[in-house]
């Protein structure tokens, strides 16, 4: 149960109603935003950062949920891996790649995609050395190194966010599990 109320839409002011709606099941609400929405004004900070690191990072689909995956994983936020196992299906991860992701194995991803995983390990354990940052910008320009470190540490804040508020999976929904299939 979580530690504070989800908040209906409805008693909501009209500007904020929309926020707590997932933005890919349109219509449905979401636990983790009617949580936040307890505080609106911290909700609507929230959608915006991470919207524009949804559509505007300039990651692709895969390389953005290889990241929240491997931000879930690392921190074992569960929310974040149940809402995140579908959609990173829908951007192109095979089973074995998401099965691989949160045992740590980075061995079925080529190169790029390894210094990817490497890289958005050490933003979110804070041990991001400069050894490691130079591997990673050999592969990736400035503007994708910023996008992958605010990324993962936006969905850290949302999964820290989350285990606070002890937000539960939604309402008739099974987690998918570590090792979904």
């Amino acid at each position: 149960m979580a530690r504070v109320p989800y908040v209906d839409p409805n008693d909501l002011d009209s500007e904020y109603r929309d926020l707590v709606v997932s933005s890919l099941q349109p219509g449905e609400t979401l636990n983790v935003y009617r949580a936040i929405a307890n505080n609106p004004d911290v909700l609507d900070g929230f959608r915006a950062f991470l919207g524009v690191l949804w559509n505007r990072s300039g990651l692709t689909d895969r390389q953005r949920e290889i990241v929240i995956l491997t931000t879930a994983a690392e921190i074992g936020s569960s929310y974040e891996w149940h809402q995140h196992a579908g959609i990173a299906a829908d951007a192109g991860l095979d089973q074995t790649e998401i099965d691989a992701i949160a045992r740590d194995d980075r061995r079925p991803f080529p190169v790029e995609e390894q210094a990817l995983l490497s890289y958005t390990r050490a933003v979110i354990r804070g041990r991001v050395t400069d050894p490691l940052h130079e591997a990673a910008a050999e592969r990736f320009d400035e503007q994708t190194l910023v996008a992958i470190g605010a990324t993962a540490a936006g969905y850290l804040a949302l999964a820290r966010v989350i285990d606070a508020l002890d937000v539960d999976i939604e309402a008739g929904e099974a987690f998918v599990g570590w090792d979904p299939v």
